[in-house]
C-alpha cells in the first residue's frame, strides 16, 4: 500500500519518470510475492485438509522457513493430525477388541439383510456350515428346504428349535432372533446355539437315573422272592423223597396222591424260581447303562481295530454265507479311543447286522472308516437286510426298546452312551438299496 501511494505521487509529480519506472517494478514484485504467500498458505491448508480427509497421519508441517506465522500454523496442523490419529487408533483398537470377542463367542452368529444377504460373523458360524459357501439366505436350502423361510420369518425376541443335518452331522439348533439397524438399514441378527450334545447328555443322564432307580427297586423286591422260591423247591423236593413209595416215612395217605400234589407244588414253585432268576438276569443287563466307566483312551489304527473285531464277531459267518467287506480310507487312519468299549460297540452292531440278515439271499455286511467333510473319523456298519421301519428311526437308540423277541434293548443304547462318552454321536439311516447303516462319528 505504501509503494502504491508513493507510485501515485510520483506519477502526478513532474520529472519523476525514472522513479515511476522503479516504483512500478517494485510494485509488481510485491504483488507477485503477496500472491505467492497466499498460494503457500492455501497449499498447506489444502494439504492439511486432504490429510485429515484421507486419514493420512504421516503428513508433517514444518513451516518455520516459510515466513512469519507459518511455524505456529504448522505446529497446529501437526497437533490436530496427531489427535485425529490417536482417536482413530483408539477406535480401531476398540473395533478389534469387539471383533475378537465376537469371533470367540461359542454360539454361531449370523445376520440377514432385507435383500437376502447373509453374513457369518464368527468362527462358530463358519464351523457350523463347514466348507459350504454361504452368502445368501437361499444358500441354506441345501441343508433343509424350510431353513431359509424359517429364519427370515422370525421376529425380534422369538426363539425356535430346528433340526438340520450338515455334512451328515445332526444339529439341533436353538435359534434366537433380534433386530438391529445400521445406516438406516435393518437386518435380523440370529444366534444359533447347537444344543444336540447337551440334549444327548441330559437325556442319557435321565435314562441312567431312571434305570438306577428301577433296578434298585426291582432287585430289592425280587431278591427275597427268588430266595424263598429256591427254598420252597428244596423243601418240596425233600418231602417228595420222603413220601415216595417204599419210603420209611410213608403215611396213611396214599403215596401216589401225595406225590402228585407235591409235583404240582414243585412245578409251580419251579416256575416262580425260573421267572425270578430270569427277571434278575433281565434287570442285571440294564445295569450296564448306569455303570459305564470313563473311557481309557489310547491310539489304535482303525484297520487293527477292524481286524480284532472281525475275529471276535464273525467266526460263524462263513457257514451262514454272510460276506464281510472292510474298507479304511486312508489306510493309516487312527483313532484315540477306549479300545475295549469300541470293540464291544462294533460287536453289538455286527451282531445286529447278522440277525437282520436271517433269511436274506446273498447277505452282505460292510465295515468302513473314512474322514468326513469336517475331518472327523466316521465308522459305518452297513447291511443289505430289510432295514428299519421309518416310524422306528427315533426309537432304536432308546433304552429298553427292541423289536426282537429275545432282545433286551440295551445294545444300541449302550453304543450311544459309549459314543457320547467319546464326544461323538451315533446315527442310523436306511440305505437306498435296502438295509440299514449305523454311523459312528468321532
Amino acid at each position: 500500500m505504501v509503494t502504491l501511494l508513493v507510485f501515485t505521487l510520483a506519477i502526478t509529480a513532474p520529472g519523476y519518470h525514472a522513479s515511476c519506472v522503479l516504483l512500478a517494478a517494485l510494485l509488481i514484485g510485491q504483488i507477485f510475492e503477496m500472491l505467492r504467500f497466499v498460494s503457500k498458505t492455501n497449499t498447506e491448508l489444502v494439504r492439511f485438509l486432504a490429510a485429515a480427509r484421507n486419514a493420512d497421519f504421516s503428513q508433517r508441517f514444518q513451516l518455520s522457513k516459510q515466513g512469519s506465522g507459518f511455524d505456529e500454523l504448522g505446529e497446529t496442523f501437526t497437533e490436530i493430525l496427531d489427535k485425529l490419529q490417536l482417536a482413530r487408533t483408539g477406535q480401531e483398537e476398540q473395533l478389534r477388541h469387539i471383533k475378537a470377542v465376537v469371533e470367540h463367542v461359542p454360539v454361531p452368529l449370523i445376520s440377514i439383510k432385507a435383500n437376502g444377504q447373509l453374513t457369518l460373523w464368527n468362527n462358530s458360524a463358519r464351523r457350523l456350515f463347514g466348507a459350504h459357501a454361504i452368502t445368501r439366505v437361499n444358500d441354506l436350502i441345501r441343508f433343509d428346504s424350510d431353513f431359509p423361510q424359517i429364519l427370515t420369518s422370525m421376529i425380534a425376541g422369538e426363539r425356535r428349535l430346528l433340526d438340520v443335518t450338515i455334512d451328515d452331522m445332526e444339529h439341533r439348533l436353538s435359534i434366537v432372533a433380534s433386530e438391529i439397524a445400521t445406516g438406516g438399514e435393518r437386518e435380523i441378527l440370529l444366534s444359533m446355539q447347537d444344543i444336540q450334545s447337551e440334549l444327548d447328555s441330559a437325556q442319557l443322564q435321565a435314562w441312567q437315573d431312571l434305570v438306577r432307580v428301577l433296578t434298585h427297586e426291582i432287585m430289592n423286591s425280587i431278591t427275597p422272592v427268588a430266595s424263598l422260591a429256591k427254598t420252597a423247591v428244596d423243601l418240596a423236593t425233600d418231602v417228595k423223597d420222603k413220601v415216595q413209595p417204599g419210603s420209611s416215612d410213608n403215611r396213611e395217605v396214599p403215596a401216589e396222591e401225595i406225590v402228585e400234589e407235591i409235583d404240582d407244588v414243585l412245578s409251580a414253585v419251579q416256575t416262580v424260581a425260573r421267572r425270578s432268576e430270569g427277571l434278575m438276569h433281565f434287570v442285571s443287563s440294564y445295569r450296564k447303562l448306569t455303570r459305564l466307566p470313563e473311557p481309557k483312551k489310547s491310539h489304535i489304527k482303525v484297520s487293527t481295530l477292524f481286524s480284532q473285531v472281525q475275529q471276535l464277531a464273525t467266526r460263524g459267518w462263513p457257514e451262514k454265507g454272510i460276506e464281510l467287506s472292510t474298507n479304511t480310507r486312508p489306510g493309516e487312519l487312527d483313532l484315540m479311543l477306549d479300545v475295549d468299549m469300541a470293540e464291544q460297540m462294533l460287536i453289538n452292531l455286527l451282531q445286529n447286522a447278522e440277525q437282520a440278515l436271517a433269511g436274506i439271499k446273498n447277505p452282505q455286511v460292510s465295515l468302513s472308516a473314512f474322514l468326513n467333510a469336517r475331518g472327523h473319523v466316521v465308522i459305518e456298519v452297513s447291511d443289505n437286510g430289510p432295514g428299519v421301519a421309518d416310524d422306528l428311526d427315533d426309537k432304536v437308540f432308546v433304552p429298553f426298546f427292541t423289536t426282537k423277541k429275545e432282545g433286551s434293548g440295551v445294545g444300541l443304547a449302550l453304543s450311544r452312551q459309549i459314543m457320547i462318552a467319546h464326544g461323538g454321536h451315533v446315527a442310523m439311516r436306511t440305505n437306498n438299496c435296502g438295509g440299514a447303516t449305523f454311523s459312528l462319528t468321532f
